[in-house]
């Protein structure tokens, strides 16, 4: 790719293809304003019912499998990028900073004041300088449980079956059929 075709592109582009991007974009920021207008919808209508709720959520998330309940508070970059699978339930306060695709396999149990999180931040000072971030994306496999306060962070793939304990911090890859504890999360037993 030249260079003018790179400066070419968006920054949503960008964002999407993992490649460095400028955060404060004036288009990253209306996208930002219409899914912090939805997530407050989701939070009226949710108080109304979950259908209401899940009504809202069909236009802000990317997409929303059956017998879904995620109670508000909901905090997201986007929505357009986290998929939710069918018979998954998310307690109070998840945070799914979704700059890059967030998917979360069917019958996931997720715990109070979860965090994924996708982006990064380089550790050049000079990048940080000029507003630069990237993300990687994260993927929940089904029937997983995420511990209250656990932090999935960016690139992360959760096994099937898995659990992760509360407080985790999850910072590489979780195999299918496992608990992970503690701050790197490490491997503690295998699921039968």
């Amino acid at each position: 790719m030249s260079q003018d075709d790179n400066n070419a592109r968006t920054q949503l582009e960008k964002m999407q293809a993992g490649e460095l991007y400028t955060a404060d974009d004036e288009e990253l920021a209306a996208e930002q304003r219409r899914a912090y207008l939805l997530m407050r919808e989701f939070e009226a209508q949710y108080a109304v019912s979950i259908e209401a709720g899940n009504q809202v959520l069909e236009k802000l998330l990317g997409s929303i499998g059956n017998n879904v309940n995620i109670r508000p508070p909901l905090y997201i970059d986007y929505g357009r990028f986290l998929h939710v699978g069918d018979d998954t339930f998310v307690n109070y306060g998840l945070v799914a900073l979704d700059v890059a695709p967030i998917t979360i396999g069917r019958n996931v149990k997720i715990g109070t004041n979860v965090q994924l999180l996708t982006p990064t931040h380089p550790v050049e000072p000079e990048l940080r300088w000029k507003r630069l971030e990237a993300a990687k994306p994260i993927v929940i496999g089904d029937n997983v449980w995420i511990g209250s306060g656990a932090i999935v962070l960016a690139g992360v793939t959760v096994g099937e079956n898995s659990v992760i304990g509360a407080g985790a911090v999850v910072t590489k890859d979780v195999p299918a059929n496992v608990v992970v504890v503690g701050n790197p999360a490490k491997v503690v037993r295998n699921i039968d």
